[in-house]
């Protein structure tokens, strides 16, 4: 319990320094060093600003040729360098599934790290997808911030700086300070194999996965590898550092959108609906020692559990295939609420603010008044943009859920039967499609239908989402701003901040409360 309050104290102090310090070194008039030879090199132009197409086609056009990098690296990774132990080039549909699964933030991995990837993939394919990744949702919430913060304009910022200056000046410098902390703990960075256990440059990439929400581990255990997590003080910090940024932009985005209070209100209900539910999962796992590291024990890695699955990040440092039936569906719980709960870096932002259309909205109905959210009234347009983007995930988990049942190639995968093994096929069609990338295990994902249909699933989950709410970024820049008056509902009140949760939790429990009747919820009942 004194880990998860200092966590959680550590984790509220630290957010607003950083968040305003970003939004400073984000949204700063003029270009500097490294900045402006990027731009020169690549024939940017940082001052031209982009409509919300503009922004959306160069973002997607961005991660197609990511995706299709990563994808071709992985496929020749045999006659590269860097590839001490002679490894052979990945399979098609694992490359492919890899490729989507860092391209969309998700990090979701059907191999052995160590086993199947060479140090020229992990380098140049993954480690530098991270970063981007990373980056492409920070830049989408800074569109859709100044598309709540701009008047009858068009413009929503340019994407490549955006991009370049959350890679540059965020997530580079902070990753350095992350990696030089986990070497002094223990943890390899080396070009330099030598007869022990495989190693390489773990560091970097262990630094640049948790601080991006990311959670694609070098080794096959992830963050429960003794060389990628040695000590406690490690994983303390590496827990640290997976909600540090979510929790950060929350003050990014009031700063951004002008109105401090925004930031507060994002973030305490944040917490309104984590730390009641890891309090759950750390009771739930009191004495369980299956499947843990005796370094971290029961409680440390229940807190690890409710950390990665709610800030979208997917590491793993026990195997959430050994919590209980609770244990396990809190989890569960926190990917089906739909990055939202701190969520991803960038991502969660967004998301959230779907959510707060949705709540000022059905507010609005209740009391027969047009809903506005921060001087800018919401209508129909908006909100067929918000149900677009909170429908995807939810029809994509239960579609795929669905087909994997009726698949037996892929009914087969599983290792288990009975709700435990619903429960492992529903585990991993959320992860995937919530960009989460943790596994329930016990299921057997490297095989054709997990490794296409789950790339697609991470592709549309990601992407998808990002289409609407631009759309309505550039929809909200164009409106006038309407003054307050007496009938404007304050979305940084208690009340609101009670009202959101609320609404997070109606709407995942509309989606998803039969699917987790099939599963963890009738183990529990079972074995009560």
């Amino acid at each position: 319990m004194a880990e998860f309050l200092l966590l959680v104290l550590f984790l509220v102090v630290l957010s607003y320094p950083l968040g305003v310090g970003m939004h400073r070194l984000l949204e700063r008039e003029h270009h500097y060093g490294a900045e402006r030879w990027i731009y020169k090199l690549t024939g940017v132009q940082p001052d031209r600003p982009m409509n919300w197409r503009q922004y959306l086609t160069a973002l997607l056009a961005f991660n197609v040729i990511g995706l299709l990098v990563v994808y071709g690296l992985q496929r020749v990774q045999a006659w590269l360098p860097g590839n001490p132990l002679h490894l052979p080039a990945v399979d098609p549909y694992l490359a492919f599934n890899t490729a989507a699964s860092f391209a969309s933030n998700t990090n979701w991995q059907s191999y052995g790290g160590e086993t199947t990837m060479s140090w020229a993939t992990q380098m140049l394919a993954l480690t530098t997808q991270n970063f981007v990744s990373a980056a492409t949702g920070i830049a989408a919430m800074m569109a859709l911030c100044r598309g709540l913060r701009r008047t009858e304009s068009k413009e929503l910022g340019n994407f490549w700086v955006d991009l370049t200056r959350s890679t540059l000046t965020v997530l580079l410098p902070l990753s350095l300070l992350l990696a030089l902390f986990l070497v002094g703990q223990g943890v390899p960075q080396t070009l330099h194999q030598g007869p022990g256990a495989p190693v390489g440059p773990v560091a970097s990439q262990v630094a640049i996965k948790q601080l991006g929400t990311n959670g694609g581990g070098f080794y096959n255990v992830n963050s429960a590898h003794p060389l990628e997590n040695p000590t406690p003080l490690s994983n303390f910090f590496e827990c640290l550092a997976i909600l540090l940024l979510p929790a950060a932009l929350c003050h990014t985005y009031a700063r951004a959108v002008g109105d401090k209070r925004q930031g507060w209100a994002i973030l305490s209900a944040m917490l309104l609906l984590f730390l009641p539910l890891t309090l759950i999962c750390m009771q739930a796992e009191v004495g369980n020692w299956e499947g843990k590291e005796v370094r971290f024990g029961p409680e440390a890695s229940a807190i690890w559990a409710c950390v990665t699955t709610a800030a979208s990040n997917g590491s793993v440092n026990c195997m959430h295939d050994s919590l209980t039936a609770l244990g396990g569906l809190i989890p569960t719980v926190f990917m089906l609420f739909g990055e939202v709960v701190f969520g991803g870096v960038g991502c969660g932002i967004y998301g959230i603010v779907l959510c707060i259309l949705v709540a000022v909205f059905v507010a609005g109905l209740m009391v027969g008044r047009t809903p506005e959210y921060l001087g800018k009234k919401i209508e129909t347009y908006e909100i067929k943009m918000v149900s677009l983007g909170i429908l995807c995930m939810p029809a994509l988990v239960l579609l795929m859920t669905g087909i994997a049942m009726l698949v037996p190639a892929a009914r087969a995968a599983v290792l288990n039967s009975g709700p435990h093994g619903f429960s492992e096929i529903f585990y991993a069609c959320t992860s995937m499609g919530n960009n989460n990338g943790s596994a329930f295990g016990g299921l057997s994902a490297n095989q054709p239908y997990y490794n296409l249909v789950g790339g697609l699933v991470m592709l549309f989950s990601r992407f998808w989402i990002v289409i609407p709410v631009l759309a309505i970024a550039g929809s909200l820049g164009a409106k006038k701003r309407v003054p307050e008056s007496a009938g404007t509902l304050p979305t940084h009140s208690p009340l609101f901040v009670v009202w959101l949760c609320v609404v997070i939790v109606v709407v995942g429990a509309l989606c998803f409360f039969p699917a987790l009747c099939l599963g963890p919820v009738a183990e529990t009942l079972r074995f009560s």
